[in-house]
C-alpha cells in the first residue's frame, strides 16, 4: 500500500552543510531528490534529452532491435506478454565513448540526437563522480582509494505504455533494487508512477518534480558501506492513462573484487558480506531470480564461497 509522504531532498548548492544529511538519508532512505544540479546538468539539456528519447522510441521496431545486449538486459527490450507495458533501450558502458557511438550507430541517430546524448551522458557522469566523492567523504573514506572513475556504467531509457484505462493499477516494473552502486533517474516530469519503499515497508509515491533528479542507492552501495547504506526497493505502477518516459543511469561498481571498505570494518563493525565481483553478483541475481535485494543475504559472512558459487552456476 502506498502512503502519503515524500523522499528527502539534497541541495547540491548547500555543501558541505548537507554532507551529514546526505549520509543519514542514504542510511535511512537509500534515495533522495537532487536539487540545484543545473551547473552540471541544466534543465534545457534535460528537456532536449527527453525529446530525443521520445523520438528514439518512435523508431521502427526493426531499428530498435539493432540495439542488442552487451550484458544481460542492457539493450532493447520490447513489451512482452509477461510485461506488456514496459519497453527499454540502452547500453553498457556509458563511461566509454566507443560504446556511446555504437549505441548511436545502432539507432541511426541524427547528428543532433548524437550530440545531445553525448552532452547528457557527460553531464550525468560528472554528477556521478561528484555525488560518489561526497558519499566517500561522508563515510570518512578517501575517494581516490575507491577509484569511482574506473567503474563501468549503464544507460537505460524506459517507456511505459500506460495508454489503456485497463492498465491503471498495473505494474510497469515490479518491486526491485538496483544491483549497482548509484542510480540517477530523470523521471517523467508530467506522469506519476514511481514508488519507493520506506524502512517500515510502506510504498510512497515519488511525485513528478520538473528539473530535478531522483538518486537511488543500490546493492553495491550496501556491500561497500558494510550495510550502512540502504538499497532502496522501488517499483513503477500505472496511475493514469498517459505514456511515461524516464532516463536511468547506473554507476555499477568496481571491475574487480567488491567488498566492504576496510575503513568501515572493525571489531565493533565486522564484515557483513563475503567478497564478490559485480559480474558474479549480477549472475547471482539472475540465476536466483532474487531482484529485490534478497540476493545480498546469500553473501552474508560467513557464507562460504562454495555456496555463493553454486548459486551463480546453477
Amino acid at each position: 500500500m502506498a502512503t502519503k509522504c515524500t523522499i528527502p531532498t539534497i541541495d547540491l548548492h548547500d555543501f558541505p552543510n548537507q554532507l551529514s544529511k546526505l549520509i543519514t538519508t542514504c542510511e535511512d532512505w537509500g534515495c533522495f531528490r537532487l536539487l540545484n544540479h543545473h551547473d552540471i546538468l541544466p534543465a534545457t539539456l534535460m528537456s532536449e534529452m527527453k525529446a530525443v528519447v521520445t523520438s528514439l522510441f518512435d523508431l521502427p521496431v526493426d531499428i530498435k532491435r539493432q540495439n542488442v545486449d552487451v550484458i544481460t538486459a542492457s539493450g532493447y527490450t520490447a513489451p512482452t506478454n509477461a510485461n506488456p507495458l514496459h519497453e527499454t533501450l540502452g547500453f553498457y558502458d556509458m563511461a566509454s565513448r566507443c560504446d556511446i557511438d555504437i549505441f548511436c550507430d545502432q539507432l541511426d541517430t541524427t547528428s543532433h540526437q548524437r550530440e545531445t546524448i553525448i552532452r547528457y551522458i557527460e553531464a550525468v557522469y560528472e554528477l556521478f563522480m561528484d555525488i560518489a566523492k561526497k558519499l566517500a567523504e561522508g563515510l570518512g573514506v578517501k575517494s581516490e582509494n575507491i577509484g569511482f572513475e574506473n567503474w563501468p556504467c549503464q544507460f537505460r531509457l524506459n517507456k511505459y505504455h500506460f495508454t489503456s484505462p485497463q492498465s491503471v493499477g498495473s505494474s510497469g516494473i515490479t518491486t526491485h533494487t538496483d544491483s549497482g552502486f548509484l542510480t540517477i533517474v530523470q523521471d517523467d516530469d508530467d506522469v506519476n508512477g514511481l514508488e519507493v519503499m520506506t524502512k517500515s515497508g510502506d510504498f510512497i509515491p515519488v511525485d513528478p518534480w520538473p528539473d530535478t533528479l531522483v538518486v537511488n542507492m543500490g546493492d553495491m552501495a550496501t556491500v561497500l558501506s558494510n550495510g550502512r547504506f540502504c538499497n532502496v526497493k522501488h517499483r513503477v505502477r500505472c496511475k493514469e492513462t498517459k505514456t511515461r518516459v524516464s532516463i536511468a543511469s547506473f554507476l555499477l561498481g568496481p571491475r574487480g573484487t567488491v567488498e566492504s571498505l576496510p575503513e568501515l570494518v572493525d571489531e565493533d563493525h565486522p564484515r557483513k558480506y563475503v567478497p564478490t565481483t559485480f559480474e558474479d553478483y549480477r549472475k547471482l541475481r539472475f540465476s536466483t531470480k532474487l531482484h529485490a535485494g534478497e540476493a545480498l543475504e546469500l553473501l552474508y559472512a560467513p557464507t562460504s564461497d562454495k555456496v555463493v558459487a553454486s548459486h551463480i552456476t546453477n
